[in-house]
């Protein structure tokens, strides 16, 4: 992950019951750039008693050099550059016990946080005319970004299964594309976003690109329901971001 800068806090906003979003600025925001929806940074913390270790460029000016131990670290989607603005959006799924949920609920303006990346990721092609995404609550982040950067001549169909109509946000929708919300508190099961594939069709004459990613286990179903239906590599982006079992570690 290239690109090592230190990043204040210009404010801190609750988007809804357990998003909450930060906003950073300051001198090192000028030429951040991303790309990609999904684009992720690095996330630097301080240790427990304070200290702060960032990592420094390499010589070859491309890779950052870590200390080790390695320092406590959380990855992010970037949900929006404002470059005119001067402002990188970050938004924070919210729970006890989190050390980045923990910070972005307590942080105040004017704190700084090293960020490392992103790493440049690759645009989608545009040969795809239609997109299928499918996000739980810590990917929707990459969701809301995606829409609004959506092209045009691109229509989408996404799904999301977010804890409860609480967390449900506004999304850029317009004609050609769809939105269904799932709460885990009426749906718990793991297959939520499987059966919703289910009834998806892939219309003949369109090129259809699949982009699912969250909890590890709600994507066993998506990745099989993708493999029967011809999805491959270039044509697809399954991205596991936490597992069950972890949660105390987000």
């Amino acid at each position: 992950m290239t690109g090592i800068r230190e990043l204040a806090v210009l404010r801190r906003e609750q988007v809804t019951p357990r998003m909450a979003r930060v906003v950073f600025g300051g001198p090192q925001a000028a030429g951040f750039a991303s790309l990609t929806p999904d684009d992720h940074v690095k996330l630097v913390f301080p240790d427990p008693d304070g200290a702060v270790r960032p990592p420094t460029l390499a010589a070859d000016g491309e890779t950052l050099d870590w200390p080790r131990p390695f320092p406590p670290t959380r990855e992010y989607t970037i949900r929006r550059v404002d470059a005119e603005a001067g402002e990188v959006w970050m938004d924070f799924v919210v729970h006890p016990g989190g050390l980045a949920s923990d910070w972005a609920m307590s942080v105040e303006p004017g704190e700084r946080l090293w960020v490392a990346g992103p790493r440049p990721g690759e645009p989608v092609d545009e040969r795809f005319d239609r997109h299928l995404l499918l996000a739980d609550h810590t990917a929707l982040p990459a969701v809301a970004r995606w829409l609004e950067e959506l092209s045009p001549s691109v229509s989408a169909e996404v799904a999301v299964l977010v804890p409860d109509a609480d967390d449900e946000q506004e999304l850029a929708v317009r004609d050609g594309v769809t939105v269904t919300w799932y709460h885990s508190v009426d749906d718990p099961g793991d297959d939520v976003l499987g059966r919703h594939l289910e009834s998806v069709e892939l219309p003949d004459g369109h090129q259809t690109y699949l982009w699912a990613a969250g909890e590890a286990g709600l994507l066993k179903p998506v990745r099989r329901w993708a493999r029967a239906r011809g999805f491959a590599r270039g044509t697809c982006d399954i991205a596991g971001y936490w597992r069950k079992a972890r949660t105390r570690n987000l």
